[in-house]
Parts: C-alpha cells; structure tokens; sequence
C-alpha cells in the first residue's frame, strides 16, 4: 500500500513520462502540441486521458451544463461515427449519459485498456503504447472536423 503522498509521486512520474515521450510526436497538421493538455479549440469538448491500478482510458468528452446542447454535440459526434472509427482503426464504447467523479454529467467516446497499473512502472510501456497510436489518431480525427464543430458552439 502507498501513502497519499508516494502514490502522487508516482502517478506524477507516470504522466512526465508519458509527456516526454510524446513530445517529439506533431500534431497530425506538424504543429506542436502539449498532448497531456490537448487543447481541441471547443468549448465544452475535451480529449482526457485516464490511467489508474485498474486500467488506461482515452475519451472525448462532452461537458456542456445544458444537457441538450450535449446532446447536439453528442449526435454530430454520431453521425461521424464511421469516419471516428475508421481513423482510429477500432470501434469505441459511446456513452450518450454518464457522470464524471465529482457527479457532473456528460456524455463520452472511449476505449479502454484493462489489466494495467498505472501503480507499477512495469505496465507503463503497454499503458503508453495503448494511449500514443490512439491518440495521434484521434489528433487527426479532430484536424478533420473540428471546423465543423466550431458552428455547434452554443
């Protein structure tokens, strides 16, 4: 078992390392980007990454308080479904409802990797190379339609 303080320090070393990796990695338009704070330019639309002693998520999530607004996000994120899936070469969970740990709803798009620990550098390499190739995909996903989300902002 860890103290607060020793697994912070480890989950900190995790995430320097996993940005120092993908750090040399331009985005799919050769701009430099801060992947750990991936900026999509929408607001209310995020790109989080998730590791814990249980698994490794990556998702888009949608935050908007309004939950029809979400909603009108969330289907322009479904009618692209196939191109999503097809750029990220897999098909991920869709998640129309759910809440975040502090109980804030919102909708999301994820893929999980399960059996991992983020609690032990050992799972490190496969927690970092389930997240990078699924995340460069979803970089040029969203280089592809972001200018179409720029006119849902409500």
């Amino acid at each position: 078992m860890y103290t607060k303080q020793e697994a912070s320090a480890i989950k900190r070393k995790f995430w320097t390392t996993l940005g120092l990796y993908m750090k040399p990695v331009p985005s799919a338009w050769h701009e430099k980007v801060n992947w750990l704070n991936y900026k999509t330019g929408v607001k209310d639309v995020f790109f989080r990454l998730h590791a814990d002693h249980k698994l490794a998520r990556i998702c888009i999530e949608i935050t908007h308080k309004d939950p029809m607004i979400r909603k009108i996000f969330y289907d322009h994120f479904t009618a692209m479904k196939t191109m999503l899936h097809d750029a990220l070469e897999e098909e991920w969970r869709w998640i129309e409802y759910t809440e975040d740990e502090l109980g804030k709803p919102l909708a999301a798009i994820c893929m999980e990797e399960t059996e991992v620990n983020v609690m032990d550098e050992k799972s490190w390499p496969t927690i970092i190379s389930f997240f990078k190739p699924r995340f460069i995909a979803l970089d040029a996903f969203w280089g592809d339609v972001k200018d179409g989300m720029d006119g849902i902002q409500l």
